[in-house]
């Protein structure tokens, strides 16, 4: 049984995580969490993050399973998907009092025992072998062909193992209500909600405001920035700006009007300039969260946003932003005439509070909360 502390430092705990590759979202939560349990070991398949990524890691250490020592697992690391879950179960935590699994994919399937307490925070079941499928294939070019079956078997395969994993987990933590739902849906278990941590203190807002609407983002497919621009073509007087990079740059850049500025990508810097100084914020995907429509808020922006998904817990119609209902360019053009109407009754400094209640200070407490309130649940079953 879990021993009974009364110092939370006191406990042995290790963190898991799928994988360091970038500096994320998923990584900015699981900074957060490494800050509360200062002691824990963190454990991931593979560990490739760059210098200047790594650096809230600082002197942590990190275990990592056998596909760190694959071939080519540095840039193909995903082509390994197949063999994650038996990595993820080869990985021994036997020794700690504690488990918190950071998991998008394959970390919440590391193997506990009855004397451990395992949390999983949960940013979404594994999307591309549940309801994304689907356009998971479609947008790899895996969804015909040789390819295609062989992809689509392993996904079915990944969904049995997937299933099988909840029973390994003693308490979920779901990023938002939408990722909530998902966990119900694929694993009929009960999650509580702690969303992402937001580095609001690093936003200000700005008593310059210029006539742009803008947006930052990946040019991925999912991202929708497509509908964006073309929603803009439809107004040309009205001026948005665009920053990011992707896949999708030249399908995008070579079908933009005068009002339309594509700047690629720029430094954090250049970007908190422009998200402080516009109008209002386009927001077009059905993210698990969302961090940036925060970001924006944090500025003091009202975010227009596609109304699916984490968003809904971080935007307030009509306060804080307004929401249009399908991803299409003509939604879009009737958000932006209904949020030039009402325009005026949007509060920067009261869509700035409502930013900060998603602070890293407030996850960092939420967190720590947590985990002492279940500790001492488990103390109360063994020690009445």
């Amino acid at each position: 049984m879990i021993k009974k502390i009364n110092n939370l430092d006191d406990y042995k705990v290790a963190v898991i995580h799928d994988w360091l590759t970038v500096y994320g979202g998923a990584e900015r939560v699981l900074e957060q969490i490494l800050s509360v349990f200062k002691t824990a070991h963190l454990y991931t398949l593979v560990d490739y993050l760059n210098e200047k990524d790594r650096k809230f890691l600082k002197d942590r250490k990190i275990t990592t399973s056998f596909i760190q020592s694959l071939p080519f697992s540095k840039k193909y690391y995903r082509q390994y998907l197949f063999l994650m879950p038996y990595a993820i179960e080869n990985i021994d935590l036997s020794q700690y009092d504690i488990i918190i699994s950071s998991s998008h994919a394959v970390a919440k399937g590391v193997l506990t025992g009855p004397d451990q307490l395992h949390i999983s925070y949960v940013h979404s079941p594994i999307r591309y072998a549940w309801d994304l499928q689907h356009e998971y294939l479609q947008t790899s070019g895996l969804n015909k062909g040789i390819k295609g079956l062989i992809a689509k078997w392993q996904l079915h395969k990944i969904r049995q193992w997937d299933y099988r994993t909840p029973n390994g987990v003693d308490k979920w933590i779901a990023n938002s209500n939408f990722i909530k739902k998902r966990i119900w849906k694929v694993y009929r278990r009960k999650s509580s909600v702690i969303y992402p941590p937001v580095n609001t203190n690093k936003f200000f807002i700005s008593n310059t405001k210029k006539d742009f609407y803008f947006t930052v983002s990946r040019f991925v497919p999912y991202k929708r920035i497509d509908i964006i621009v073309n929603a803009f073509k439809s107004m040309p007087d009205k001026e948005l700006v665009v920053i990011g990079d992707g896949p999708e740059w030249n399908k995008i850049n070579n079908n933009i009007t005068k009002n339309i500025k594509l700047l690629g990508y720029k430094e954090s810097n250049v970007v908190e300039e422009y998200m402080r100084n516009a109008k209002a914020f386009i927001f077009a995907a059905k993210e698990d969260f969302g961090i940036v429509p925060v970001e924006a808020q944090a500025c003091g922006v009202p975010v227009i946003a596609y109304g699916k998904g984490g968003v809904l817990d971080t935007v307030l119609e009509n306060k804080t932003g307004i929401y249009f209902y399908e991803q299409s360019e003509q939604s879009i053009v009737n958000a932006v005439t209904r949020f030039e109407n009402i325009k005026d009754q949007f509060d920067p400094d009261e869509i700035r509070a409502h930013a900060e209640s998603f602070s890293e200070e407030r996850f960092r407490s939420e967190i720590e909360n947590y985990v002492k309130n279940e500790l001492v649940k488990i103390s109360s079953e063994y020690y009445v």
